[in-house]
């Protein structure tokens, strides 16, 4: 009789186990099927988006054709039978440094570590999103205009009269000449700088900086992030006037501090 009870208790748990497999069965497919569905609507959804970026790529990459033939098509001035395109270019914003004028401002970047500016972007031109991540940077590099040259009025002469100089005086070599692209000299075809600060804090649409080398007022083209990796070139040569130059610099980095 025993032997017939515990029989019946297999049979019914074996019934129940089968019955409740097939139902975690049912569900499984029925989930799968709802996975599937939402995988076809997101894989569609996604080439959809894919499809509409292509295209607003295209007519972009359009558009600035356009532009550069527009650009081109303006009558220029004429060197040596070459067309040479100009290219509309404004301040995308303006520095505000303790440095008011040229005399005192130093000559190199970060040879004041205290010397603080900010540069104030101009808000119609530079969304405060533009700044977004650079404050992650601890250093950036700042291309601007050397606005307070005495021969910008050069700028606006024919190639021919315009009478730049191909040689500038270099102070470390006692009054000598050197080429001006082998020389930091504001004189230039294009009075156009370079020179990298510590990035201390972003603060809406302006840029806390330290370390500056900037007279106030200086109008700013564009700013781009410092990159050790690329922008820090090792084994890199420089001639012996710039050495000395370099080291005397250290030396009074080291003084200041």
């Amino acid at each position: 009789m025993s032997s017939t009870r515990y029989s019946i208790l297999a049979l019914a748990l074996a019934t129940l186990f089968s019955a409740s497999s097939a139902i975690s069965f049912y569900i499984w497919k029925k989930n799968l099927i709802e996975w599937d569905s939402k995988m076809k609507e997101l894989q569609k959804s996604l080439n959809s988006a894919l499809e509409k970026c292509a295209a607003e790529r295209q007519g972009r990459i359009r558009a600035q054709q356009a532009l550069r033939k527009a650009v081109v098509a303006q009558p220029q001035a004429k060197s040596e039978n070459l067309d040479i395109p100009s290219y509309p270019m404004a301040p995308i914003g303006i520095v505000q440094s303790c440095f008011s004028t040229r005399n005192g401002t130093p000559r190199q970047p970060l040879l004041v570590p205290l010397a603080r500016a900010c540069l104030v972007f101009d808000s119609t031109r530079v969304p405060p999103a533009s700044l977004e991540g650079l404050e992650e940077y601890s250093h950036c590099w700042i291309i601007y205009v050397f606005h307070l040259n005495t021969d910008l009025e050069k700028l606006w002469k024919h190639p021919s009269k315009s009478k730049f100089k191909a040689k500038v005086r270099v102070p470390r070599l006692k009054g000598g000449r050197m080429g001006v692209f082998a020389t930091r000299s504001p004189h230039r075809p294009c009075p156009i700088g370079l020179t990298v600060a510590k990035v201390e804090a972003v603060q809406g649409n302006m840029l806390l900086l330290s370390g500056v080398d900037l007279v106030d007022g200086t109008p700013v083209l564009d700013i781009k992030p410092y990159l050790p990796y690329c922008d820090s070139i090792e084994g890199a040569v420089v001639p012996n006037w710039v050495m000395v130059f370099s080291l005397l610099l250290f030396c009074s980095f080291l003084l200041y501090l």
